[in-house]
């Protein structure tokens, strides 16, 4: 059971989504047994909820950050000519 909870804390968003990319990629590959196919989706899910999860986390510190700040405020992009 600690190895899961170290992954969880261990696996920053950029390592979460390359893992999930590469279950993705062994997945669509067809060459796996059904039951380890079966353990790589369920992985794979698990470490869908984690990114999720790390994006959620960062999506409320950019607000606290903009709410702190008079200053930040949020406007359309604008390329320059």
């Amino acid at each position: 059971m600690a190895k899961k909870s170290t992954e969880k804390t261990e696996l920053d968003f950029e390592n979460t989504l390359q893992q999930l990319e590469a279950i993705v990629t062994r997945l669509e590959s067809g060459e796996l047994p059904l039951e380890s196919a079966l353990e790589e989706f369920e992985r794979g899910i698990k470490l869908a909820h984690l990114g999720q999860e790390r994006l959620q986390q960062a999506e409320q510190r950019i607000q606290i950050l903009l709410q702190k700040s008079d200053s930040a405020k949020l406007s359309d992009y604008q390329a320059e000519e």
